[in-house]
């Protein structure tokens, strides 16, 4: 290739996957780079707490293309590979080994990384993150019966791992700094579904307790110390307190970061012919009409897609509602829309949450900001149609299921 006739993408991970195959998609016959530290290529993140992690997934099904996939389609994957600088001006790269390399274009799917645990005793083994599948296979080994768990965080991971290791017959406890799991994510109507949850499969769930000191001796973990100096025995601690973006590249290069790299509704960032995409960017929703950073598993499928073919000259924007699912136990859910914390008025139930079937809307102004179906399926479309339509909604007639949702649309 010419020096700077590659279109080069930054973290091969199920973003940066999907982003070379719109490329080739779209007819794009140039060079294709796609660049990852991970010596595994291309895989999906959550199966590593779900499918994969219960056993009920084969490893093979994590993958986003096959093995021989990039191969045939004239992609230059190079794994095991760190790039520790950019130039924009230059348009260059500059890996780990020194090595250069130009780019016509370049996106950065960057992701994101397990905000650590900054307690003393933190660094004891036993105490484990989850983000890559190695992570997920130290977990398997782990989740057995009678296994001591304690998790710290009760987030989607904490969750969906807790569920997982319960299902695997460990004992598993669930400790978390606000009053309820999810709180900051769906508010204190909805959370409590989830805390009942594992309450009733046997999780014991602490909810408002500060994590002080993890100890352990011969430098394997033991337990965990409480600020009010309760402590819970344990073999293996899971970290779930968060995630950052994968920003250090950008914001040495002089990339505008806020809360992730920024960018504009086409993922394009302050420097000329780079974008961003996935867990790492802060982009402008047209439709919210403000920047949002999504980090969620349809953000990192899609959004990458429409870069591509920003990247290609095409007329792409990007403006999909947020969506994200989970498994835990026999609750399946999935969850359109988008809530600022504490940016809603009312929540709305369509069934009753007792029952393990309803749909839960959350309302600002008479109408509806996001939907969350509970072993309610083939809801997603309506849900969409209704945030988007913006129409004010009368919520005895939201909670009514003999009205369709179709009809709501219309006001």
């Amino acid at each position: 290739m010419t020096k700077h006739d590659a279109y080069a993408i930054v973290g091969a991970g199920l973003g940066g996957a999907k982003a070379a195959q719109t490329l080739r998609e779209q007819g794009f016959t140039g060079p294709v780079v796609l660049i990852g530290e991970e010596h595994e290529r291309p895989y999906e993140r959550p199966p590593l707490s779900k499918g994969y992690l219960s056993g009920k997934d084969e490893r093979e099904k994590i993958y986003v293309h096959d093995a021989g996939w990039y191969a045939e389609h004239d992609v230059d994957l190079r794994l095991n590979t760190r790039v520790i600088a950019l130039d924009p001006g230059a348009h260059q790269l500059t890996f780990a080994d020194g090595s250069t390399l130009g780019y016509a274009k370049l996106l950065l799917t960057t992701g994101s990384s397990p905000r650590p645990l900054t307690v003393p005793g933190a660094e004891l083994d036993g105490v484990l993150y989850l983000r890559r599948v190695q992570h997920s296979d130290r977990l398997k080994e782990a989740f057995r019966p009678g296994a001591r768990i304690v998790v710290i965080g009760a987030g989607w991971i904490g969750l969906e791992t807790a569920a997982a290791a319960r299902e695997a017959g460990a004992a598993v406890t669930v400790l978390e700094s606000a009053e309820l799991p999810l709180l900051r994510v769906l508010g204190r109507e909805v959370a409590q579904v989830f805390a009942d949850l594992h309450l009733r499969h046997g999780v014991d769930l602490q909810p408002s307790v500060q994590v002080a000191e993890i100890s352990g001796a011969a430098g394997t973990v033991d337990g965990v110390l409480l600020a009010d100096g309760t402590r819970i025995d344990a073999d293996t601690v899971i970290v779930g307190v968060g995630i950052t973006p994968n920003v250090g590249l950008a914001a040495a290069a002089g990339l505008a970061v806020d809360n992730g790299i920024v960018t504009d509704e086409y993922l394009r960032t302050s420097a000329p012919d780079v974008y961003a995409a996935g867990d790492v960017a802060n982009a402008f929703h047209p439709f919210l009409d403000r920047h949002i950073r999504v980090e969620h598993w349809a953000n990192a499928l899609n959004q990458p897609q429409t870069a591509a073919r920003a990247m290609l000259g095409q007329d792409a924007s990007y403006d999909r509602l947020p969506y994200f699912f989970t498994d835990q136990y026999e609750l399946g859910m999935e969850y359109t829309g988008y809530v600022e914390p504490d940016g809603y008025g009312q929540v709305v139930f369509r069934g009753d949450p007792a029952t393990g079937e309803f749909i839960a809307f959350w309302l600002a102004g008479g109408r509806v900001l996001a939907g969350m179906n509970v072993n309610v399926w083939d809801v997603t479309k309506p849900i969409q149609e209704l945030i988007r339509s913006r129409a004010l909604v009368d919520p005895a007639r939201l909670a009514d299921p003999k009205v369709p949702l179709e009809a709501l649309v219309e006001g």
